[in-house]
């Protein structure tokens, strides 16, 4: 039984704790489709073409196939249906012929019989519906219990709610702030500090012209359409996926070849055109969800922020959709500040922002949200990694693109041994693999919930070398959480092409080597009288092609004396002729080398792992009394909001009694045991179980065990209970902190409710007793 599946039955049995659903919950960077629509900018339109019909009929491979089991009820309801239909007809055809009465009771209880048979296998669909994963009954009410104990205890809160509040925007309360702090000082830790990477912070605000580069101006877009009516908008992918959803999990009527058809467009929807989009929203007839207007075509609308620079208006620019061009543009300085030497690392956590059409999914996707990201530099002819050995022996769930093509499942694979393989295109990017692993799992990521899935080769822009994406189960399904991309030099070529900066290291050789050296001699004259305004931007295309681009070129104009060429900065196609440019290979003695390097990018959406980690440590379990079932939130001490408390808060993992002037007794709370320690030891041994320095495991082995016949009744002990700070050690008697809230909630506080004045005085009540 799943974890959704178990609190689900745990909340239908006892509610009480489960509040009324308030409000319905970043992203990882670029989503497939994003990246296939800022692919399309760089790409001659026939590659793209041909690119988007390898992706329809790959996906179309791994299509998740009806279950046996659903496929049968179905097709047996269907029976069942019908068979209800024509007993129905044949019982209204002998009324109306006035037919004997034991001959009409005979055709009416048959009918009954009928109805009976067709109700036990709707139950058993529906049943199989659920289980199989293709409902979310179970899921909803989950995510129901997590979502309205995360806002109730202030985790996070719609943004603005007293002006009824902004789709995509959040407020992070105390607790959830304190939870975002913690992840990310350990990402800075695990990563930055270990890893010696130089950190960088660079503005929001970014120029036209970087974006413009970077092809996000042009291509970064979600296909949306509108209320022809009230002009409300819409992502149209997401009203799609709606409607095949829910005719899969609530319409049982439908046939199991129509239950097919809605999964393969689940499937491939996301590869769709905008014209076949549309023509599916039209053929099931789906209108505006409020209204039920007709809409409008899909049509393309850019995600950014934009905005102008300065008074004047004349500088146009967007607020940045992730933090990775800012470390892009600042390689040159950076690799001058590391000593000229690769490999190395920049890292910058900051926010990004995206004007999504329909924000949902809470947390998961959001207008604004933070990244933390790492653009790792290395020579493209030197991949290897000197710290791989640390991570190599790692085991966890891989799904590998040739799985997925096939049909079958992530499993557990060695880490050094899918590299070794193949599997994993090199060292630095299984390193990062398993770094990210290891940071995921040790903030409190269930291991088994955990998978890294490969991007299938139509996935990837061309320019990419190999491409991961750890996702995390949620009640969402499997979220995109972090991708681990091995994006060759394409990034740094495309700024160095738009800039005119090159963005370049050197290898300096010990003694001259003789190199076969590419000469590209773009023929300007003739450029000019071809290209005039345009030519400067062909120049710099042809002097920018890698080897394998200029061989080609050279062997086409050989043989056709004319060849197709892509201009990025112009957005198409020109035609180069034989007299425009010389492509040949000489002979050199170099001292150095100077080549683009590589990147690989681990990028990280933070809310989306704060949000899954909350999924993964959230629990109920019955209160003392067994009257209620209590939400708790089980947070490893190294991301926990408060790590020390006597009081009865969420998810806090220890508790203190003082036990004399000398020593005091430390509870831990899921197994409730308990280690004796000496009051000046207190503080450190929480703060270094807090910070990851030790285990519960260290401390249980450490000092001696104190056992209690009921760990649950601490409360009745003679023993004071206290608070200590974690940082000065300096301990308080609860019960004191604890009374003279409630004492002075009620002198200071006249509006309070009557009901909160009761619960005041009874608590005072209690602790006096």
């Amino acid at each position: 039984m799943s974890l959704f599946e178990r609190n689900a039955i745990f909340l239908n049995q006892e509610n009480k704790s489960v509040e009324p659903k308030t409000h319905h919950l970043i992203p990882k960077a670029t989503t497939l489709h994003h990246r296939m629509r800022i692919l399309s900018a760089f790409i001659p339109r026939t590659q793209i073409l041909s690119l988007r019909r390898f992706q329809t009929n790959s996906i179309s491979t791994i299509r998740a196939s009806m279950d046996p089991t659903e496929q049968s009820l179905r097709q047996s309801l269907s029976e069942k249906s019908s068979s209800v239909e024509t007993q129905g007809n044949a019982v209204r055809a002998l009324k109306a012929s006035r037919a004997a009465k034991p001959e009409i009771d005979a055709a009416i209880d048959l009918l009954n019989k009928l109805k009976l048979e067709k109700s036990a296998v709707e139950k058993q669909l529906q049943s199989t519906i659920t289980s199989s994963g293709n409902g979310s009954l179970n899921r909803e009410a989950f995510r129901q219990a997590v979502v309205n104990t995360l806002e109730r205890r202030l985790f996070y809160i719609p943004s603005f709610k007293i002006y009824r509040g902004v789709a995509g925007l959040f407020d992070y309360g105390p607790p959830g702030c304190a939870v975002k702090s913690n992840v990310l000082s350990f990402w800075r830790q695990h990563f930055i500090l270990e890893e010696n990477m130089l950190e960088v912070d660079c503005p929001c605000v970014t120029p036209e012209v970087v974006l413009k580069a970077s092809g996000h101006v042009d291509k970064f877009t979600d296909l949306m359409v509108k209320d022809e009516k009230t002009g409300t908008c819409y992502r149209a992918d997401h009203l799609l996926k709606d409607y095949c959803t829910e005719k899969l999990e609530k319409d049982l009527t439908i046939s199991a070849e129509k239950a097919a058809e809605y999964k393969d467009v689940l499937a491939v929807m996301e590869d769709y055109s905008p014209e076949e989009l549309g023509a599916k929203i039209k053929e099931y007839g789906i209108t505006a969800p409020d209204t039920k207007n007709p809409l409008s075509d899909p049509y393309p609308f850019n995600l950014m922020f934009q905005t102008s620079i300065g008074p004047s208006g004349l500088i146009p620019g967007y607020m940045r959709p992730e933090t990775a061009q800012g470390i892009f543009v600042n390689f040159k300085d950076l690799y001058y500040y590391n000593g000229r030497k690769l490999p190395f690392a920049a890292a910058q956590i900051g926010q990004a922002f995206r004007n999504e059409i329909s924000p949902r999914q809470g947390l998961l996707r959001v207008r604004e949200f933070t990244l933390a990201e790492i653009e790792h530099f290395v020579d493209p002819e030197n991949k290897s990694h000197p710290k791989f050995s640390d991570v190599s022996k790692l085991e966890f769930l891989m799904f590998p693109r040739e799985e997925q093509m096939s049909g079958q499942s992530a499993k557990k694979l060695c880490l050094g041994e899918a590299v070794a393989k193949g599997t994993v295109n090199n060292e630095t990017l299984g390193y990062f693999i398993g770094r990210v692993y290891l940071f995921l799992t040790r903030l409190g990521i269930d291991k088994e919930r955990l998978r890294f899935r490969q991007h299938l080769a139509n996935e990837m822009a061309h320019y990419a070398a190999d491409c991961w994406d750890a996702e995390i189960e949620s009640s969402y399904g499997w979220i995109e959480c972090v991708g681990i991309a091995d994006r060759s030099a394409y990034d740094l070529r495309a700024h160095s092409e738009k800039s005119g900066v090159a963005l370049v290291a050197e290898e300096k050789y010990a003694e001259p080597k003789e190199v076969e050296k590419l000469v590209i001699n773009p023929v300007k004259k003739e450029l000019g009288l071809a290209f005039k305004g345009t030519q400067k931007n062909v120049v710099e295309s042809l002097e920018a092609m890698n080897e394998k681009e200029a061989m080609e070129m050279k062997a086409t104009l050989e043989s056709k004396g004319e060849v197709e060429f892509y201009v990025c900065t112009l957005g198409k196609n020109v035609s180069i002729k034989k007299n425009m440019v010389s492509i040949s290979k000489e002979k050199k003695k170099e001292h150095q080398r100077v080549f683009t390097p590589s990147v690989i990018e681990p990028s990280f959406g933070i809310g989306r792992i704060i949000y899954c980690l909350y999924e993964h440590c959230f629990s109920t379990r019955p209160s003392k009394a067994g009257d209620e079932q209590l939400n708790v939130f089980r947070f490893p001490p190294l991301v926990a909001p408060i790590k020390c408390t006597v009081f009865p808060l969420l998810g806090v993992p220890f508790a203190i009694t003082v036990d004399s002037d000398t020593s005091v007794t430390i509870r831990e709370r899921d197994s409730k045991d308990q280690v004796r320690v000496s009051l000046k030891e207190a503080a450190s041994v929480v703060s270094s179980v807090a910070e990851g320095k030790m285990t519960w495991q260290d401390v249980w082995a450490s000092f001696p065990h104190h056992s209690s016949a009921a760990a649950d009744e601490q409360e009745g002990c003679s023993q004071d209970i206290c608070a200590c700070h974690t940082n000065t050690g300096t301990c308080y008697r609860a019960n004191h902190l604890h009374k003279d809230y409630c004492t002075e909630t009620l002198d200071k506080y006249v509006t309070i409710s009557a009901e909160k004045i009761a619960e005041l005085n009874n608590v005072i009540a209690l602790l006096a007793a």
